[in-house]
């Protein structure tokens, strides 16, 4: 009975403590989130691991991959030396492995431990002539590993003699068991970490460390520099044999419990309900984070397995044949995917197989000189024909594997497939030439200049022969040739402009006047654009376009602007000189009725009456010389026509034959008989015969009158001089009004005034210019500028 009566306060303890329970609570909630944060950090630490491993599968898949193609660039630089162990075409094979090889500072042959051949020279004169087992302990013990392991080998990272860090990677040869050298490949230390990605910019959280054990000192040496060691953090390692090399990645993140002591305080005083569904929602976000990892991981897995493809197929085909039978000897993993065969299947093919049918003859003539020494090497584009009988653009290189002085053997053809590339050419050319008919039918001549070539012309468009006569390459056969054909009165304003304006803004819009290879002068406007900017400009760009008959009519124009100005002053002058001249015989004709009127006899009535006569006629004859003038200033369709001037001045001069036997005049004529000007006929005749008649009449009293007629050329047209000994004419007081309407200067009686302003309306009414030039008492030139 003691016993039963106890069990219910034992069951009810918890109950009965309140307080203890609650502490006992308490400790167990922060054993549970304890345990909970063990296995936080425990997870944390694994994917981190995971990580980690991650990245260092994939250097090592990088480097492993780095190391196998130097391994291969190694076999295939052995495979130049012949049984005697010389090297053949080691420079030519050398050269296409340095090309497709960036990352290489170079290749060696190391006969005897002797760095012979190097490649390629320049910048690695230093390691010429340099004997590995000499040099110093240290090589010397990095070199015979290599001979120790019977397999490549990397020497590294150690300062290279050429410059630089840098890997040596030595291949031992033997030829008939017996060692030769090394086949050897020289990578910079800077290509080694990035091509295996060893790039510690590119993480954020991680670090990478590279590390040898110095075989002297027996101390571990690190190669990439850091600024931070991490103590405690979660880090891997990899072991690479090839070159005793380990390789660290570093998380550099601190792991620790992501909790707060207040929280989980609070927590422990809640409710198991809530405990519960706290607990739900950590696991809910461990979920996650295990979703997360798991994205991740198969990103990383896409990423990876993108990278072996890419990198399984970025390669080129090379191939060994028989020079005699021109069968495959051996044939790299590419070479057999380009073709669709398997290794033994191409090795059973001839190469002359695979060579397109058009392009089996210039092969076998490059092949033919090859054989017979002519030449040490070509190269070639090539069609050849896969399994599937599809057509492969590839540049082929083939090079000779025996000596200058030995009989064709064996020869290496290295393959690159270009049809990409031919294709994107011919589309390239076809688009080209598109563009090119595009800008040569455009009506101007479309430029381009380089401004870092002192404005050499690196464009025009075949417009330019069209438009000044020079050919594409004459316009760009020397710099400077554009300034050279700038007209001479515009040469130094355009260079001015180009000095002072050029650069000031991006667009320009200039007119100048060129010549032509003709000779004829052609107005351009240019409108050129500075590329790319002002701030750094590279190139000029513009478009030149042939505006000579837009100038050409705004010249015409001008001059018409001119004339009906001149035409309108005339006119003025002339209501002037008609106001008064009527008017004065007007006035005449007035007074003389008025005598006639109070006349007292019949004497007085008839002379008044003949005078009234004379007057009347002068009357008429000024009336008749104002209708001719009135006539030439108004006419619009006077003909002109090609005349011959010499003929008509014999005319002129045979009508005045009569007034040059009165005076005893000479006519000295110099025209050839072959000059045309384009002229009215009458206008002519009148012209002439005014300035002739002027010469012979106002000759000097003391002397032989002497008239010289001759003629000059100016530009496509002539000057006509007519040039007398007479008394001359003082321009000083008289050149304005020599040209005048009844302006006299010389007071001979049957001088009118009319001749020179007619003779000077008639020439300017043709479109041509007259001018004189005179000394009182030596004589006057007339001289008409014919257009």
């Amino acid at each position: 009975m003691p016993t039963s009566s106890k069990q219910p306060i034992k069951s009810n303890w918890f109950t009965l403590n309140p307080k203890l329970t609650t502490f006992l609570f308490f400790i167990s909630l922060v054993a549970i989130i304890a345990l909970i944060t063990q296995q936080r950090y425990q997870i944390i630490k694994e994917n981190r691991e995971r990580d980690i491993n991650a990245m260092l599968e994939s250097v090592e898949l990088r480097l492993d991959q780095l190391l196998k193609n130097s391994q291969n660039i190694a076999l295939t630089l052995a495979l130049t030396i012949d049984q005697n162990g010389k090297p053949r075409n080691f420079d030519k094979v050398a050269s296409e492995i340095m090309r497709s090889n960036p990352s290489l500072q170079g290749v060696q042959l190391v006969p005897n431990g002797v760095i012979k051949y190097m490649y390629p020279v320049k910048g690695n004169e230093a390691a010429i002539g340099l004997d590995l087992f000499k040099m110093n302990t240290f090589n010397a013990i990095e070199a015979k590993k290599a001979i120790k392991l019977h397999k490549m080998y990397f020497q590294g990272p150690i300062e290279l003699v050429q410059g630089g860090q840098g890997v040596v990677g030595r291949l031992p040869i033997y030829i008939d068991n017996k060692f030769w050298g090394f086949s050897a490949v020289v990578i910079k230390l800077d290509q080694l970490f990035k091509i295996a990605g060893l790039e510690n910019d590119n993480f954020l959280h991680y670090r990478f460390q590279f590390s040898k054990i110095n075989p002297l000192t027996g101390k571990e040496e690190f190669f990439i520099p850091s600024e931070h060691s991490y103590p405690g953090n979660t880090y891997k390692t990899k072991t690479f044999e090839e070159g005793e090399w380990k390789i660290y990645l570093t998380d550099t993140r601190l792991i620790y419990a992501d909790y707060q002591l207040g929280g989980l305080i609070g927590f422990g005083l809640l409710v198991t309900l809530l405990s519960s569904y706290l607990l739900l929602r950590l696991l809910n976000k461990h979920r996650q984070l295990f979703y997360m990892v798991d994205q991740q991981s198969n990103m990383l897995h896409d990423v990876d397995s993108k990278y072996k493809t890419i990198f399984a197929n970025a390669a080129i085909g090379i191939g060994r044949v028989n020079s005699i039978t021109g069968e495959f000897l051996e044939a790299n993993a590419f070479l057999c995917r380009l073709f669709g065969y398997t290794e033994d299947e191409l090795t059973k093919k001839k190469i002359k197989s695979l060579i397109h049918v058009d392009d089996l003859a210039i092969d076998a003539y490059d092949f033919k000189r090859l054989r017979n020494n002519e030449i040490r090497q070509f190269s070639s584009v090539r069609r050849y024909i896969d399994k599937n009988q599809k057509v492969i653009w590839a540049n082929a290189i083939v090079s000779p594997l025996w000596e200058k002085d030995e009989n064709p053997s064996q020869h290496i053809v290295i393959i690159e497939d270009i049809t990409a590339q031919v294709i994107y050419e011919e589309q390239l050319i076809a688009s080209k030439k598109y563009a090119e008919e595009l800008i040569n039918s455009m009506e101007g001549i479309v430029w381009e200049a380089s401004v870092k070539e002192n404005f050499a012309n690196t464009f025009v468009s075949s417009k330019v022969y069209d438009i000044l006569g020079y050919t594409q390459d004459e316009w760009s056969s020397e710099v400077g040739f554009f300034i050279e054909k700038l007209y001479h009165e515009d040469k130094e304003r355009v260079m001015t402009y180009l000095d002072n304006e050029l650069f000031a803004r991006k667009h320009h819009e200039y007119e100048y006047r060129m010549v032509a290879k003709d000779g004829s002068i052609i107005w351009i406007r240019d409108t050129l654009t500075v590329e790319p900017s002002i701030e750094a400009p590279e190139k000029l760009r513009g478009i030149m376009m042939d505006i000579t008959v837009i100038k050409e009519a705004e010249e015409t124009l001008r001059k018409s602007f001119e004339l009906v100005n001149e035409q309108n002053k005339r006119l003025l002058n002339f209501s002037y000189i008609v106001s008064h001249n009527l008017r004065s015989h007007a006035s005449n004709i007035d007074g003389i009725s008025s005598l006639i009127s109070n006349a007292e006899t019949h004497e007085e009535r008839d002379e008044m009456i003949k005078l009234l006569r004379k007057v009347v006629v002068n009357l008429n004859d000024t009336l008749y010389n104002l209708n001719n003038i009135v006539n030439i200033q108004t006419s619009m369709d006077l003909v002109k026509e090609p005349l011959n001037l010499l003929e008509y001045i014999n005319n002129a001069i045979q009508t005045q034959e009569s007034q040059i036997l009165n005076k005893g005049a000479r006519v000295i004529v110099n025209v050839a008989d072959d000059v045309f000007i384009y002229f009215n006929k009458a206008y002519l005749e009148s012209v002439l015969l005014n300035l002739i008649s002027n010469a012979l009449r106002y000759s000097h009293a003391l002397r032989q009158p002497v008239v010289e007629i001759y003629c000059e050329t100016l530009g496509a047209g002539y000057i006509l001089h007519i040039k007398d000994n007479g008394v001359g004419i003082d321009l000083s007081k008289n050149r304005e009004k020599l040209f005048g309407l009844n302006q006299t200067f010389h007071g001979n009686n049957d001088a009118r005034g009319f001749g020179l302003f007619i003779t000077k309306n008639q020439v300017e009414a043709m479109g041509d210019h007259i001018d004189v030039e005179s000394k009182v008492g030596e004589g006057t030139t007339f001289s008409i500028v014919f257009s």
